[in-house]
């Protein structure tokens, strides 16, 4: 049978008590790309230009200071739930183009944030106002003691690994990554899927609607004696009770987020000839292998709000959105925007020399000298309210990959006014002395050789996974003792647009390595 929505309603009102099983359901965001962009984190760096660019979802009353419960005063979110004033980060992904050296940013194509309820001898309540949480590893370029796969055991004598790469492919001959590897040179597979793994894929990831997916997974145990600001002492992985999930005596057991962020790397297969040696990606922290890959997140969800959807809500990949009598109700504004406190935002097809902060050196698979390790950023510099464009400059010359865009959509001045590049303002800069070179700001467009947006198409609402041909799209309702599979509606090829629905793949994330700790 078909899984629809008055189905889940209809199981909902049974959630609200002991979580004896997992429940779940996918925050999806309104409108088109990140709520600002740019080298600000008030997690790690409050009050001051970040080490490194990022890509900022959520509350319109981010900064690089947030403090107590400055979210929930946002006049705007890019949530699709009307009181999650969140912020949700990561650093941003990078082209470097292998003729040339030269760095694009790669397009962000949608991101999902899975709100999971574990199976709990706890009580699960909200995240308190104001809390701020880091999962993953900004400076290391060695891959995790458990190789490709993650680890959120922690009680298994291994270090947590939160963080992983999906690379969905028509094919997996070759290998996306080396069978041999031991992560100095390549990433290294998960060995209970091999379209996943620590570091980036050597091919391109071609599976329909789902380009390469940065995948991070937060902890949900947190220690109100370390407090909402001490991101590294305050939060951690619950343990093991049989089949449940505990936290520690006097932690208070959050949701567990995990977020999937899909980047739009087929606009730049034609500039790259995979080799099965090297990948021409890179994050903005400099990182050539994405073992930096991080996420963070600052909580200003409605507390109300958020209890209903803990105790009420099982929606899966249909969407938290489509879950009733949530207070508050849905999002009603499409186009939340914000300017960036530094610099300017870059534009799709914007071509720099170095990136922001970061500037031209780039580490790890031998890059820079470094084979593994830590590598520490540089000194992030003082912000300047009129700084003048950094070495992080334009060259005045057409994308490649933004023309191939272009070709494949007809280009429209609405689809361009969609991503516009958003200056930063005067009052939103903190006082400081002048801007030295390193690439802390990036040149202003007029610099730039930038082409219109392509217009967006609409995609197919349930788009048929690639490499398993005549399957449909599934959706995985999963319990802590069996999946019920059900089949979606036919689709059609040839979307480029983010679909409104999951592909399916909650299973996997419940699945193998992650669920193989349950």
């Amino acid at each position: 049978m078909k899984f629809t929505t008055a189905t889940a309603m209809a199981s909902m009102a049974a959630l609200a008590s002991a979580k004896d099983g997992r429940t779940f359901a996918v925050l999806r965001f309104d409108g088109d790309g990140f709520l600002t962009e740019g080298p600000m984190d008030p997690v790690v760096n409050p009050g001051s230009i970040s080490t490194h660019y990022h890509g900022i979802m959520g509350g319109s009353n981010f900064g690089p200071t947030v403090e107590g419960d400055q979210l929930m005063k946002s006049t705007c979110t890019t949530a699709k739930i009307a009181n999650d004033k969140s912020n949700y980060w990561v650093p941003s992904v990078m082209f470097q183009d292998p003729k040339n050296g030269t760095f694009q940013k790669v397009p962000m194509f949608y991101m999902n944030v899975y709100y999971f309820f574990e199976a709990t001898d706890d009580e699960i309540k909200p995240f308190p106002i104001g809390l701020k949480m880091l999962s993953g590893d900004s400076k290391t370029r060695s891959v995790p003691e458990s190789g490709g796969a993650l680890n959120l055991d922690p009680d298994n004598g291994m270090p947590i690994n939160p963080v992983q790469w999906t690379c969905p492919r028509s094919s997996y001959d070759p290998p996306s990554y080396p069978v041999d590897s031991d992560g100095s040179t390549a990433g290294m597979v998960d060995p209970n899927n091999k379209g996943s793994g620590s570091g980036f894929p050597l091919y391109p990831c071609d599976g329909y609607a789902s380009p390469l997916r940065q995948d991070i997974h937060f902890p949900s145990c947190y220690n109100p004696e370390a407090g909402l600001d001490d991101h590294v002492n305050n939060m951690k992985f619950p343990s093991n009770s049989g089949f449940k999930q505990n936290c520690p005596k006097g932690w208070i057991h959050t949701p567990h987020i995990f977020f999937e962020v899909y980047w739009n790397t087929p606009l730049f297969d034609d500039l790259w000839t995979p080799d099965g040696k090297s990948q021409p990606f890179v994050l903005s922290t400099g990182d050539a292998t994405g073992f930096s890959s991080h996420g963070d997140f600052i909580s200003g969800w409605d507390q109300n709000t958020l209890q209903t959807i803990i105790d009420t809500c099982d929606a899966g990949d249909i969407g938290m959105d489509q879950c009733p009598q949530i207070p508050g109700g849905l999002n009603k504004v499409n186009d939340c925007k914000i300017p960036p406190a530094y610099g300017k935002i870059m534009e799709p097809g914007q071509i720099i020399t170095e990136l922001p902060v970061v500037g031209s050196l780039i580490t790890g698979w031998g890059k820079g000298g470094v084979s593994g390790g830590s590598v520490d950023s540089p000194a992030p510099p003082k912000a300047s309210s009129n700084a003048p464009a950094a070495s992080a400059t334009s060259q005045k010359q057409d994308s490649p990959a933004e023309t191939k865009a272009a070709e494949e959509t007809p280009t429209t001045a609405a689809a361009a006014a969609a991503t516009p590049t958003v200056e930063s303002q005067d009052n939103n800069t903190p006082a400081g002395g002048d801007q030295p070179a390193g690439g802390a700001f990036i040149e202003s467009s007029s610099a730039a050789a930038v082409v219109d947006t392509p217009a967006p198409t609409d995609a197919p609402a349930y788009p048929v996974e690639q490499g398993n041909p005549g399957i449909k799209t599934i959706y995985d309702i999963v319990t802590v003792t069996y999946t019920t599979t059900v089949a979606a509606a036919e689709a059609t090829q040839n979307a480029r647009r983010a679909p409104r629905h999951a592909h399916g793949h909650a299973a996997r994330h419940l699945g193998g390595s992650f669920a193989a700790r349950r």
